[in-house]
């Protein structure tokens, strides 16, 4: 799967990412005004269970519950 990734600032230099799959919009409940473009058509294993390095964990359940997947504070 391709997937577009987004970053924002969270504190002391971290960030948090979004992935969206390519081309589609970052659904309603996740707009955010200070996401920004990270990287575009990131290409990734239909099998990936998550992208360590953009802190996102459960990629393919996210992705297919909400739309898109979000990074996890818990370990930052």
């Amino acid at each position: 799967m391709r997937l577009d990734i987004y970053r924002r600032p969270e504190h002391d230099g971290i960030f948090s990412y979004l992935a969206v799959p390519e081309g589609k919009p970052i659904p309603q409940e996740a707009i955010n005004t200070d996401w920004e473009p990270a990287q575009k058509a990131l290409e990734v294993d239909d099998n990936a269970d998550g992208l360590p390095d953009f802190h996102i964990e459960q990629l393919s359940q996210q992705i297919g519950t909400k739309g898109y997947a979000i990074t996890s504070l818990k370990d930052m």
